[in-house]
């Protein structure tokens, strides 16, 4: 019989810092519906294929849950990860309906650790946002402005605002020099809805660009609630990196990670980091474009803004260790500045030679974190979203951080 973890058992884990993996078993939409904070989301169906990667130890202490529409699918997937080698694994106590009985706070929506940290940040720095309509009355006028999308690129295609150039979030402390060499011209940052808008302004603020630097207030959500057009196709990258602005960069970068309790380490040190019985992560943080080129042998590919918006995908393991990679000493120590920031014990390599990025493709890219079956439909997703839905949206996000209060277990620190 599989033993079982209460939810105050879970909780004074995650509080001590422990390494656990709370996981939740069901499809995507339903784990969207209703899942405590630090729960990962691993469908049953996809057990075999993705969780060696995603829960690399196999003695990791792992709990599950997953009742939906009157069957409990942790019972199952229990055997499937016991089967796979899983030495640690038991059921949550009551499942999901246990949790909230026992006063277990629940939240909605994916990426949800993510999401609250921003919200949290923004109020905690007063991160600077302009509403849509100031946007583009600054646009329309032909002000000093550039306008930089923080999503992926893909998503950046679908719908971005008018004149606006691609620079996912970890890029944009490194190539927003070329972009904005004038400190005068103001700089904005946007994404489709509030975390990555935030983040990115925030990243620049922290990096001390002499730019004035805002967020569009509720990114792509805000401009279409506001009545504005989008553009649809966009292509527009940003340059390619002088060697005295990457300079500037690396300095202001390495002295926020450092701020943020950042280390570095040699390469020859990461196996140590796993002995004894620590999960240790390895992600390159460059553009998938980069990566496949050549890159570190065990690395894989997550580029920077999206490891920290899609943090508890990535890294289902609370409490692991993180090791961060890049070519140019931004974006790894910018990423991990904002990991430390959310409690994680990370790690910048050491800069290594360029022989180190030999190996070729893509093989230990990252996995899309939303298969197309069960999968939930964000909000802020597409052109087609109700303006109700999308108002909805925000409003759950204002709400993160009173949340992130009543649960107690999310150990962020803002700088």
């Amino acid at each position: 019989m599989t033993a079982k973890l209460s939810f105050a058992d879970v909780r004074a884990h995650l509080l001590a810092g422990d390494e656990i993996a709370l996981v939740d078993v069901r499809e995507e939409h339903p784990f969207a519906q209703a899942h405590p904070l630090w729960a990962a989301n691993l469908p049953l169906a996809r057990i075999e294929l993705d969780a060696w990667r995603r829960i690399p130890r196999r003695d990791t202490l792992i709990v599950v849950y997953g009742e939906h529409e009157g069957a409990d699918l942790a019972p199952l997937a229990t055997e499937r990860l016991a089967t796979l080698g899983y030495t640690r694994v038991h059921l949550l106590d009551g499942g999901l309906e246990g949790w909230r009985q026992a006063g277990g706070e629940l939240f909605r929506d994916v990426n949800v650790p993510s999401k609250a940290f921003g919200e949290l940040v923004e109020h905690e720095r007063h991160t600077p946002s302009l509403p849509a309509e100031e946007v583009k009355a600054l646009i329309d006028s032909k002000a000093d402005v550039v306008v930089l999308d923080a999503r992926r690129f893909d998503e950046y295609q679908t719908m971005s605002i008018p004149g606006a150039t691609s620079v996912p979030g970890a890029e944009l402390a490194l190539r927003v020099r070329e972009l904005a060499p004038d400190p005068a011209t103001r700089v904005i940052v946007n994404c489709a809805g509030r975390t990555r808008s935030i983040i990115g302004t925030q990243s620049l603020v922290n990096a001390g660009i002499p730019n004035p630097v805002a967020a569009l207030r509720n990114g792509t959500i805000g401009w279409k609630l506001a009545g504005q057009v989008l553009d649809h196709g966009a292509s527009r990258r940003a340059p390619e990196v002088g060697e005295a602005h990457r300079a500037e960069a690396r300095t202001a970068a390495e002295a926020v990670a450092r701020r943020a309790g950042v280390r570095w380490i040699e390469a020859e040190a990461i196996d140590a980091l796993e002995a004894p019985g620590r999960t240790v992560y390895r992600f390159d943080v460059r553009t998938p474009e980069e990566y496949e080129a050549g890159h570190l042998p065990r690395f894989a590919n997550v580029p920077g803004g999206q490891l920290v918006q899609e943090t508890d995908h990535s890294v289902p393991v609370r409490g692991a260790r993180i090791v961060l990679a890049d070519d140019d000493g931004v974006r790894a120590p910018m990423t991990a500045s904002w990991l430390a920031q959310m409690g994680w014990e990370v790690y910048v390599l050491a800069p290594q030679p360029a022989l180190a990025y030999s190996e070729r493709g893509a093989t230990l890219a990252a996995q899309p974190a939303t298969p197309a079956t069960g999968r939930y439909r964000r909000p802020y997703e597409g052109t087609d979203a109700p303006a109700e839905a999308m108002q909805a949206y925000l409003d759950w996000e204002f709400g993160l951080i009173a949340q992130l209060g009543r649960d107690g277990t999310h150990g962020f620190k803002v700088l």
